[in-house]
């Protein structure tokens, strides 16, 4: 526990993860958030990045952790941290921990012999991180349409984590569902679940009978012409990470109701986010030794 964290910047989740390892009994500061109320008020709260990092060993980067590779991802405070000057300031001896790393970050961190592990890669955090996901769909579901789950006919396109758990989620709640799936392996894993599932060549057939689509997998798999099937009235929720798997200029045209509900954990269950990546990291620095 004589390892101290600095949180450096970041949204609600990074809050959360800042407690959580303040609760695990760990040295915690946080620099770049304009409001620190969400903070217990024993974390030590800096101004100065040149403060922040005296005495750190760990600093840990939000989820993105950057998004033009330039700038520390810092939405909760008016300052900008430049990522070289971050890495100008660290000595070896500090490593940086943070969500989504980029092939052009890490080469920067290496420039600066600076040592970078990304939390976003680690299979625990993608597998609980579906749980938030999944009760976020359903939450849009249930605002988004004038009926319930229960009865209506729902659509899950792909049979991954995120698959896996919103079907069954979704029949548990009462909702006739279907899944589509493109490989044998998850047709059978399907069927093993009773589940229905159908395949690239049937989805013709049932697309338009749908009152929620929701879609997994991370590929346009919802183009024109299978925009054109749908009904008006059925609500397409992509769950996909970019591209996603809508055309969504198509689906405007056609005037079709579509959300993309990306980063869902983070906006739908911040703490339990945060205490997701907290945990995580707790894995990642044992197994490093650091």
């Amino acid at each position: 526990m004589d390892k101290k964290f600095l949180i450096c910047g970041g949204d609600l989740r990074q809050a959360s993860v800042a407690n959580r390892l303040y609760d695990y009994g760990y040295k915690v500061s946080v620099y770049g958030f304009s409001d620190t109320s969400q903070f217990n008020d024993k974390i030590q709260i800096h101004t100065s990045i040149d403060q922040a990092l005296k005495d750190v060993d760990i600093i840990i980067l939000p989820l993105p952790c950057t998004v033009d590779n330039e700038i520390v991802n810092m939405p909760m405070s008016a300052e900008k941290l430049y990522i070289t000057d971050l890495l100008k300031k660290m000595n070896k001896n500090q490593i940086i921990v943070a969500g989504k790393i980029s092939k052009k970050l890490y080469n920067i961190a290496q420039m600066y012999n600076i040592y970078m592990a990304d939390y976003f890669e680690r299979e625990e955090l993608i597998v609980l991180n579906v749980i938030p996901t999944v009760e976020g769909a359903l939450q849009i579901a249930m605002e988004e349409t004038a009926i319930t789950i229960h009865g209506s006919r729902c659509l899950v396109m792909g049979y991954g984590r995120i698959g896996k758990m919103l079907s069954k989620s979704l029949r548990d709640l009462g909702a006739n569902v279907t899944v589509y799936a493109r490989s044998l392996a998850d047709l059978a894993w399907i069927k093993a679940n009773a589940l229905k599932g159908i395949s690239t060549s049937q989805i013709k057939d049932v697309i338009a009978k749908q009152d929620i689509i929701i879609n997994t997998i991370p590929a346009i798999v919802l183009d024109e012409e299978m925009l054109s099937m749908i009904s008006p009235e059925t609500l397409i929720i992509d769950l996909a990470s970019k591209p996603g798997g809508v055309d969504f200029e198509k689906a405007n045209k056609l005037g079709k109701k579509v959300i993309w509900a990306l980063s869902l954990p983070g906006k739908v269950a911040p703490i339990t986010a945060g205490e997701i990546i907290s945990d995580t990291i707790i894995n990642l620095i044992d197994e490093l030794g650091v």
